[in-house]
């Protein structure tokens, strides 16, 4: 790739990084916002919201994996200039992700203390969590119809819709907070619950404005009819390409959330509450490389569907560069956090040195996670390469990390901040296959068909 290519392949990245760049600091903007007005509130509500909201990680993570399966797809026939093949990927993925929404609303609605005793055995912890679930159920089920659609504008390139559906969200959801968690105009002061309750208002909202979008745009469109659009070629490809990727985010959230399970049953609640904020910051230091990892797959995607796989290969190098970059950046950001974070955190003494050693860690941790999203999630999956990085996690997560932190916390007994170490260790173990499969170029191919929509 010449001087004046790197050039133009710049400047796309940035137009589709931009915008997703801003839509995760919202997205943190809203987390820290639960953080710092339940610290007026106290320890056990940061808590409990902090192992309550896993489900909604894990749920993040079933969506977000089958919103890569359409973006995977659709931005290689939008490339292609198939528009009836994007219809129906977004259908295909619309019948699992209600599916998938529905089935965790209702459970977070029925049996909500039993949800929260898997990752506590405090029945305070438990008692507040139970009422964040219940009142957080509706956004669920809205979150299934909204991020399938949000994925289809970002894989035709239409990112700053989906940010400006997502901001209008996000500062709702702010605002809500603030009037339910401390009462104001009138309203009552719910805690925990006042949390759920505004995260479902705004997602309410954000499903409401989305179908006005759709009903405004000329090509993408929220549309239940697109689930019955026949396509056996492409709903092979997405269970082929879309379930590896989906099962690799499920597996991975699912994983991440046992070093939840690990620190609440084992490492006592300072260790509980210090992890919140620890998880806080390290999603604003994580926030550049992800967008470019995002982005960039987007990208690569439309690049390979219109056939251009010399150029596609140039620019994953160029998008690598930029990773490692977002990398450093990310690590200095949450060293700059620690002072601040030490000053404001309403935490134990306890707590605090728990937290300080944390942050310590999550310094160097997001350069992991840099490049390992940005090859899994970014350059492998734009060339439908999904099946790589379900394999690799799958087995770095539940054969070495989680098992590792189990044994290191019930078994040795180790200092909390010991066993964080070690299940902070997962990202850094998997770089020789993952960087190893990255230099075999297996993942750079041109995934679309002709005339895969059946009359």
């Amino acid at each position: 790739m010449d001087k004046t290519r790197d050039k133009q392949f710049y400047g796309r990245i940035a137009k589709l990084t931009a915008p997703i760049i801003l839509q995760n600091l919202l997205s943190a903007a809203v987390s820290s916002a639960d953080v710092v007005m339940l610290n007026f509130v106290g320890q056990e509500h940061i808590s409990a919201v902090s192992l309550a909201a896993q489900y909604a990680s894990v749920l993040f993570m079933v969506l977000y994996g089958l919103g890569t399966g359409v973006t995977m797809l659709s931005a290689q026939y939008f490339g292609k200039g198939d528009m009836r093949a994007v219809d129906a990927v977004e259908g295909i993925a619309l019948r699992f992700s209600i599916g998938v929404t529905f089935l965790l609303a209702v459970s977070a609605f029925a049996i909500p203390k039993l949800m929260m005793c898997l990752f506590t055995p405090d029945p305070v912890l438990i008692e507040i969590g139970a009422g964040y679930l219940r009142n957080v159920a509706a956004a669920y089920i809205c979150w299934g119809f909204i991020e399938v659609y949000l994925a289809t504008l970002r894989s035709v390139g239409r990112v700053g819709v989906s940010t400006a559906l997502n901001t209008v969200a996000f500062v709702l959801n702010i605002l809500l907070n603030a009037v339910f968690i401390f009462g104001l105009f009138g309203a009552p002061k719910l805690g925990a619950a006042g949390v759920a309750l505004a995260t479902s208002l705004s997602r309410i909202v954000e499903l409401i404005l989305a179908v006005i979008v759709s009903a405004r745009s000329r090509d993408v469109k929220m549309k239940l009819s697109h689930m019955f659009i026949k396509s056996r070629a492409l709903f092979r490809d997405f269970l082929k390409m879309a379930m590896p990727a989906t099962l690799n985010d499920v597996s991975w959230g699912l994983a991440f959330s046992m070093y939840s399970v690990i620190i609440g049953q084992f490492l006592g609640t300072d260790m509980v509450a210090a992890n919140s904020f620890t998880s806080l910051v390290r999603t604003f230091g994580t926030v550049l490389c992800f967008s470019v990892a995002s982005g960039g797959g987007i990208l690569l995607g439309q690049i390979m569907g219109e056939g251009r796989m010399e150029e596609a290969e140039q620019c994953a190098k160029v998008l690598m560069k930029l990773t490692v970059l977002s990398g450093l950046v990310g690590g200095l950001a949450v060293l700059a956090c620690i002072p601040p974070v030490m000053h404001f955190a309403n935490l134990t003494e306890t707590g605090l040195g728990y937290l300080k050693g944390m942050l310590l860690i999550n310094t160097y941790y997001v350069m992991g996670q840099a490049v390992n999203t940005t090859l899994i999630a970014g350059v492998f999956r734009a060339g439908g390469d999904s099946r790589f990085g379900f394999i690799c996690d799958t087995i770095d997560m539940w054969l070495y990390a989680v098992p590792l932190g189990f044994f290191a916390a019930a078994v040795l007994k180790l200092p909390p901040l010991w066993v964080y170490f070690l299940l902070c260790t997962d990202e850094f173990v998997k770089w020789p296959w993952v960087i190893g499969h990255y230099r075999s170029r297996k993942w750079l191919k041109n995934i679309t068909r002709e005339n895969v929509v059946e009359s």
